[in-house]
């Protein structure tokens, strides 16, 4: 099966939303702790090894970086739309300064309010670890604003297949009872695991305008 998340390419790296791409078409941003895989998940969705750094040090993502998707097609007499996906600073764990935390603090919540072309969000997530409450914040904005949001679970592979089956059913239970609206799978970028289906994903929330 063809990769349709196949040619992404690097476009720039922000520290301020007012650097990114002009904001027009279609972008999904890839959000979650700077130990959660984030890096790894990108270059297996995208199957470009080298596409987003990956470090043996948590929190090397510092900015907004910006990677290009080839475009979408649209229907009969519609031109193509661009894409792109946005992989947005690691949280939580980078050891950086206190004002440097304050500023992505202010940039992702500015990024996710203001960002028309925003089509939907990748939340990675340890699948060995509950949620954080990075992971549940993010929940809440997104369903509090309409926005899909599709948790990644990751590193299955680190679990048995039937471990990693209980805590992908934990987490739809949990969600389910709070009344949040997000969808969820296991993932691994080692074993693999789920890629098919989290690019699929990923293209849906593309192809779909926003509410």
């Amino acid at each position: 099966m063809s990769n349709p998340l196949q040619g992404a390419q690097f476009v720039l790296a922000a520290h301020r939303i007012s650097q990114l791409p002009s904001d027009h078409g279609a972008e999904v941003a890839f959000a979650g702790r700077s130990n959660a895989g984030k890096s790894s998940a990108l270059n297996t969705l995208t199957a470009h090894r080298g596409l987003a750094r990956t470090s043996k040090t948590p929190g090397r993502t510092q900015q907004m970086v910006a990677f290009s998707l080839p475009p979408l097609i649209q229907g009969e007499g519609q031109p193509p739309l661009q894409a792109r996906l946005i992989d947005l600073p690691g949280y939580g764990y980078a050891k950086v300064p206190e004002a440097l935390r304050e500023h992505w603090k202010l940039e992702i919540d500015a990024y996710l309010h203001q960002r028309r072309s925003l089509r939907g969000v990748v939340l990675i997530a340890d699948i060995r670890h509950p949620l954080k409450d990075f992971d549940r914040m993010m929940l809440e904005f997104c369903f509090a604003t309409h926005l899909p949001c599709h948790l990644l679970l990751t590193k299955a592979d680190k679990l048995s297949r039937n471990q990693a089956a209980q805590a992908l059913a934990a987490l739809r239970k949990e969600l389910a009872a709070s009344g949040t609206q997000a969808t969820a799978q296991v993932f691994s970028s080692q074993a693999p695991t789920g890629v098919e289906e989290a690019r699929d994903m990923v293209m849906t929330l593309l192809n779909t305008p926003r509410q």
